[in-house]
């Protein structure tokens, strides 16, 4: 990044923390702090961390004066969050907390993938309220700033859960190690579920299935492991009979039926193939360590985002189905700015989209920021 660059977007940093409100954390003395700076070797990554704070004052001076490019705290409280080492600080607890990112699960154009990943947050925030009972009220939303969201759980019955306790939670939502026999056949009156997800799931394998040439169903029922052609050609024929079985009686499906008992648990168990596919779309694509991590740093909400220039925004369960970042995370202006593309692009922004030529283009502020925050674009004069 070259020196104007940096200036630029350092100098834009500046001017927001000088004048919004920014958010803490509740509990802000018993959290260690981690920040990366604006330094001449930015982008590179070299944080600052194992920082205490007494309170609300001493923070806010901290991030005035110092202007950080991200700034984090620890989701864990501890005896003494300033201290050196990890064990000298006295792990006292954590919050519970999910990542869903979307460059863990789509590739494309930056809003795109913002909204693939909302659909996910959503899908996340109806497990833990209607599934899992956690209530609403306790549950904060957070867009990261980046490419997703982070929830956050600060209800005292789960601050003490180890590791362990955090992955039966992440595992349940994210459908890892369930026994598909098992959830298959254990019927629930709830609506919601991982019964009703796999008897969804196979039902639309199956009507899959049907709607294909019969030879071309046959030759992708004997990739799984353990199925051979005549074994494949007889599932095929009773696929009917099961769609209907699940449709009215799941519990009556029979695993011990020769073909059923060889196709459906290489079928459930397959981790590739077009039903797997079906399944994983119906999880939760949260980022498991994340969760299970229980001294993991977390983005401060209504900081910025140095890989982005947007705000890590807060957001109300109620608020969140017509939240847009790249609208209502913005907070630079329209003030145009020259900036030097390093490729031909197309941007959504505020509502507008930009098409840029490589090369020397004058967009607004908030677009100079974001593409200056993502290593695609350099300051080329008119700052």
């Amino acid at each position: 990044m070259k020196a104007a660059t940096l200036e630029f977007l350092k100098q834009r940093f500046t001017d927001y923390y000088q004048q919004e409100y920014l958010l803490v954390p509740p509990s802000l003395g018993q959290r260690e702090w981690g920040f990366i700076f604006f330094d001449p070797d930015y982008p590179e990554i070299r944080m600052r961390r194992h920082i205490g704070f007494s309170g609300r004052e001493e923070l806010i001076t901290y991030v005035r004066s110092m202007v950080p490019a991200h700034a984090y705290y620890s989701t864990a409280y501890y005896m003494t969050p300033g201290a050196p080492t990890m064990n000298e600080k006295k792990w006292l607890g954590a919050d519970l907390i999910f990542d869903l990112d979307a460059d863990h699960i789509v590739r494309g154009p930056y809003d795109l993938m913002l909204a693939r990943i909302k659909e996910e947050t959503q899908k996340l925030i109806s497990m833990l309220t209607e599934e899992m009972g956690f209530d609403p009220g306790a549950i904060s939303i957070v867009f990261s700033g980046g490419r997703g969201y982070h929830i956050h759980i600060r209800d005292i019955s789960v601050r003490g859960w180890g590791s362990g306790e955090r992955r039966e939670l992440i595992d349940y939502v994210c459908g890892i190690g369930l026994d598909p026999a098992l959830v298959l056949n254990h019927r629930t009156p709830s609506p919601r579920g991982w019964h009703q997800r796999y008897i969804s799931s196979l039902t639309e394998y199956l009507q899959r299935l049907d709607a294909m040439d019969p030879g071309e169903a046959v030759r992708e029922l004997s990739t799984l492991e353990g199925v051979g052609k005549v074994t494949a050609e007889e599932f095929y024929k009773k696929r009917r009979e099961l769609m209907e079985k699940l449709k009215n009686s799941p519990e009556r499906v029979n695993f011990r039926d020769h073909t059923i008992g060889k196709v459906l648990p290489a079928l459930l168990e397959a981790k590739t193939g077009n039903f797997y596919a079906l399944l994983l779309d119906k999880a939760a694509r949260a980022d498991e360590p994340v969760t299970t991590d229980i001294k993991r740093l977390i983005r401060m909400p209504s900081s910025l985002h140095g890989g982005s220039g947007l705000r890590v925004t807060p957001i109300g369960i109620r608020e969140f189905p017509d939240f847009d970042p790249l609208t209502d995370a913005v907070v630079f202006g329209d003030r145009l700015i020259k900036t030097d593309v390093s490729m031909k692009l197309g941007m959504s922004l505020r509502g507008n989209h930009y098409q840029l030529e490589k090369g020397v283009n004058d967009v607004p502020e908030a677009l100079a920021v974001f593409l200056c925050c993502r290593g695609i674009a350099e300051i080329a004069g008119g700052v």
